[in-house]
């Protein structure tokens, strides 16, 4: 007897760091996707300078300094976006750009103790809300602590051989596969890039859904 092939279930993937202002404002709009589609994001830690260094990329922050009229329309497009989708309490870190290995590496960490998700939205927080410098390690400390976070046990398994190898495993595969930068999308195997990418990335899990329910039917 043969049985019917079962299309896999839509997978979404989004590849962040901490370091980057435009994957904050991801995380932010994520949720109402997830409630509109019901499909649910696969969040990926990546180090951002990996993905610079071998793809010859660097932050658009840096990139764009010296262009005259840019770095103030994109504070403009930012507003802008914020405004469309109820964000508060966004502002850039004053201690932009922050080295964000070990906050990365705390992510795959916090994944292997069973407190990812709370991890996320704490980091995200320190850094893009309350605005703290998250590459010294005594601040970072204290906001594990003031989070509820086991910052003793994260700060134990930062350091351990399997995490700094599977946030370097992560980071080269995101750059086998066309990523160049964060925030990184894929629908399956299809990639999208950036925050003004959102609406196409929720196009495509629809698509991918009604493509499934076809084969299913």
């Amino acid at each position: 007897m043969v049985t019917p092939m079962t299309k896999p279930a839509t997978k979404v993937e989004f590849l962040f760091d901490f370091g980057s202002p435009n994957a904050y404002l991801c995380h932010r709009v994520i949720p109402a996707i997830e409630d509109r589609t019901g499909v649910l994001f696969d969040y990926v830690p990546i180090l951002l300078g990996g993905i610079f260094k071998a793809t010859g990329n660097q932050s658009p922050v840096e990139a764009f300094a010296h262009i005259r009229n840019k770095p103030e329309y994109d504070t403009l497009e930012i507003e802008r976006f914020t405004r469309r989708h109820g964000i508060e309490g966004y502002g850039m870190n004053p201690f932009f750009p922050i080295n964000t290995l070990v906050l990365m590496r705390g992510a795959v960490a916090a994944q292997r103790l069973g407190v990812f998700a709370d991890y996320v939205d704490e980091m995200y927080r320190y850094m893009w809300r309350d605005h703290r410098k998250m590459d010294d390690i005594g601040v970072l400390m204290d906001a594990l602590r003031e989070s509820g976070l086991p910052a003793d046990e994260l700060a134990g398994l930062v350091n351990d051989p399997g995490v700094k190898q599977e946030l370097i495993d992560n980071t080269n595969a995101a750059v086998e596969r066309g990523a160049f930068g964060s925030p990184t999308f894929f629908v399956n195997e299809h990639i999208y890039f950036g925050k003004d990418r959102l609406w196409e990335v929720e196009e495509a899990i629809n698509l991918a859904k009604q493509t499934k329910n076809r084969g299913a039917a």
